[in-house]
């Protein structure tokens, strides 16, 4: 009863961090949305007194890199963290109020200075992300955190746009100042918890070589979100009403329908779905007009592709977590690719905007980009398959009835005639125990335990539990019938 007690409390606590930590983020974020990366308010701030506003708009996106990127490599522990995160806001806040005044270089200066608290904020927030959502759980964490944040960004984007630079920007302030009250209460001691996630023998995982690829792909798919910036957005920016409320409704849309899949869907065709939708969206926009209809069609396709594609990376980073001492570390380098990719695109979206080239010279590139999206997804995949595996697939094993999982199990004793003990140690490794746990729940040593389940790989001429996994899949469906 006691244990029964105590793990009710565990589960209490992570649930009030859970949503503290979801709450922080959304305020923190919807400013940082709404003002110095591509905000509306910043645009706002900039046509009022005649300002080109791409020089500022680059150096932020830039300083916010520094920020995402640089963050882990100083701050190794939840109390540097949360120290972080309420300077950053006070600070963010402060940084924000020069822009009451007119123009001067202390614009500038004030926009490096908050994207990079911004960036190193959020990169930050990764300790919260760890330890008040369990790894199974985190990418509704992430799902809410996003949603959150871009609804009460249209509402500051309305604001700016619609009433006055000043009152979107005084409102983006007083949303910051709600982060701040709510990161007060957020926990400051790290958990006691298990830091790393082991592989199936009990061994330290190497996240390195699965997060470079990750960041890799983020870059190349992202590069379309800075063209969309620089392009596509300026080209129907005359349906400014529209525009104002519209714009990240399909991103929001998107975020909500990938948050309440079936843990049973394989998510990995919905990405290649949403690699077809960004094509589309450019090809789109090369052959339509600047109508209202065609900016519907356009940005529906382009905005839900986002949401799939930043869920997913929000997700896997969300899981890497487990895998290294570090969270602000793992979140902030691969956030830091996304900006990256932003960059660059907007750069590149840029520079075709200045050369007067014509826009379907965007959308050849959009495309190439898309191109070699398809040709990176498979290798990304298995490299995350291997890494994930508790989670890309087992999920669909667990989740099964005792008589179902029995059945799979059956199958490959009907394969390849198991022996009863393999079986079992199958059935084990199916279900996500380590080497040491089946070793204990069957009373043997680990070392033959590791023997069996060689010799099943071995029969199957495979290497990796998730390959296991792919096996029972594809023949349980013929033997049920």
């Amino acid at each position: 009863m006691e244990d029964s007690a105590t793990r009710k409390d565990f589960t209490n606590i992570h649930i009030d961090e859970r949503r503290l930590s979801i709450i922080v983020f959304a305020l923190l974020f919807s400013w940082m949305l709404a003002f110095p990366f591509e905000g509306q308010v910043l645009y706002a701030q900039t046509r009022q007194y005649g300002i080109d506003p791409h020089t500022m708009v680059f150096m932020a996106i830039a300083a916010h890199f520094v920020g995402l990127f640089g963050c882990g490599f100083l701050i190794k522990t939840m109390r540097a963290a949360k120290r972080l995160m309420l300077f950053s806001i006070i600070f963010c806040m402060l940084g924000s109020g020069v822009f009451f005044f007119n123009p001067s270089i202390l614009w500038q200066l004030a926009l490096i200075f908050i994207s990079v608290m911004a960036g190193a904020c959020v990169a930050a927030w990764g300790f919260y992300l760890k330890s008040g959502t369990p790894s199974n759980e985190r990418i509704k964490t992430a799902a809410d955190g996003l949603i959150y944040s871009n609804i009460l960004m249209i509402l500051i984007n309305m604001t700016a746009i619609h009433l006055s630079a000043k009152a979107g920007l005084s409102l983006s302030i007083l949303v910051l100042g709600g982060a701040l009250l709510f990161a007060v209460r957020l926990p400051a001691k790290d958990p006691v918890i298990p830091m790393l996630r082991p592989d199936e023998s009990g061994n330290r995982i190497n996240v390195i070589k699965p997060l470079a690829f990750l960041c890799l792909f983020i870059v190349i798919i992202t590069i379309n979100s800075g063209l969309m910036y620089q392009v596509i957005n300026p080209a129907f920016a005359h349906h400014q009403w529209l525009v104002s409320w519209y714009w990240a409704l399909p991103y929001i849309v998107a975020l909500y329908v990938m948050k309440n899949l079936p843990r049973t869907v394989n998510r990995n065709y919905i990405l290649y779905v949403g690699i077809a939708m960004i094509g589309f969206a450019f090809i789109t926009f090369m052959i339509v007009d600047r109508s209202a209809a065609s900016y519907l069609l356009v940005n529906t396709l382009m905005l839900g592709a986002c949401g799939v594609f930043d869920l997913f990376w929000w997700s896997i980073l969300g899981e890497m977590l487990d895998f290294h001492n570090n969270p602000a570390k793992i979140l902030g380098v691969g956030l830091s690719a996304n900006v990256l990719g932003v960059l660059l695109g907007g750069l590149t979206g840029n520079a075709i905007v200045i050369s007067s080239i014509p826009n379907h010279n965007s959308s050849v590139l959009a495309l190439a980009v898309v191109c070699v999206t398809l040709v990176i997804l498979p290798p990304l995949h298995k490299y995350l398959t291997e890494l994930l595996k508790d989670h890309a697939y087992l999920t669909v094993f667990t989740e099964m009835s005792p008589v179902e999982q029995k059945s799979m199990a059956d199958s490959l004793a009907w394969l390849e005639r198991l022996t009863e003990r393999e079986r079992e140690i199958a059935v084990l490794l199916l279900k996500g125990k380590t080497y040491r746990a089946i070793a204990e729940t069957l009373n043997l040593s680990e070392n033959t335990v590791k023997t069996h389940i060689k010799n099943i790989y071995s029969k199957y001429e495979i290497k990796n539990r998730a390959q296991l996994i792919n096996l029972m899949l594809e023949h349980q469906s013929p033997l049920a019938k």
